[in-house]
């Protein structure tokens, strides 16, 4: 895996930390939690752009997006008990296909 591949999956991680902070920042009103989401969607921004640098903006893009989608759909059902139902599961692993394919056929 190239370094590319891994500014992307950390900028994807990073996605879900502010995907999830954004909710405990309860509408930007909590100072602590609002800091460290702004912190993280930049550096999220920023890994993102250093992984376009050399991969497919499409490929980046739609993996980026894919595993923050994920990463935040399987938190909310950890953390905030969101519904866990067998369709959406489907549809999660249906994502996870996606990235993976994109992974594996992109021509960098």
């Amino acid at each position: 895996m190239n370094s590319a591949w891994i500014y992307l999956i950390v900028a994807g991680l990073c996605e879900i930390g502010w995907a999830i902070g954004l909710k405990y920042t309860e509408g930007f009103s909590k100072l602590w939690p609002s800091v460290a989401t702004v912190v993280v969607m930049i550096l999220s921004f920023v890994l993102l752009a250093q992984a376009m640098r050399t991969l497919p903006v499409g490929t980046a893009y739609a993996s980026w997006t894919g595993i923050g989608a994920v990463g935040t759909a399987i938190l909310g059902m950890v953390l905030f008990n969101e519904p866990k139902d067998v369709l959406r599961l489907v549809c999660i692993g249906l994502i996870i296909a996606g990235v993976l394919g994109l992974k594996f056929l992109a021509k960098e």
